[in-house]
């Protein structure tokens, strides 16, 4: 048997939420947040509790461009001084894309977007 992993929950995790709240309930389509956190609940969270290194390396994903190279180098420096070990992992949702931390046992939800979103706000959540 699998041993079970805890998944914590961002603050910058459950602000992304809220703005997707936001937007879906604003475009009158409140069931489909509700479609999104049954996707959480009962697919992505019982799937990290279970597989935590299933999702892609964030870090192994193409550099495009000397402003993406360093964003990225800012980024590891940050997660080394957090956590030596700590890694960065990308989960595919049918509609949304989950970026989440692994420092040993714990796995936390960094962030969530929209496919159609083009980058996630890694200053907001780690802060300048």
């Amino acid at each position: 048997m699998t041993s079970q992993h805890l998944v914590k929950l961002t603050a910058n995790f459950e602000r992304n939420l809220g703005q997707a709240e936001a937007f879906l309930l604003e475009a009158n389509a409140p069931q489909a947040f509700d479609a999104l956190l049954d996707e959480l609940t009962d697919t992505v969270i019982p799937n990290l509790e279970r597989f935590p290194g299933m999702g892609r390396l964030f870090f192994e994903r193409p550099i495009r461009s000397v402003e993406a190279s360093n964003g990225m180098d800012v980024l590891k420096r940050k997660l080394n001084v957090i956590a030596k070990d700590g890694e960065i992992r990308e989960y595919v949702m049918s509609h949304y894309l989950v970026l989440y931390a692994r420092f040993g046992a714990p796995i936390y939800l960094l962030s969530i977007r929209h496919h159609r979103q083009l980058s996630f706000d890694f200053q907001a959540h780690w802060g300048r």
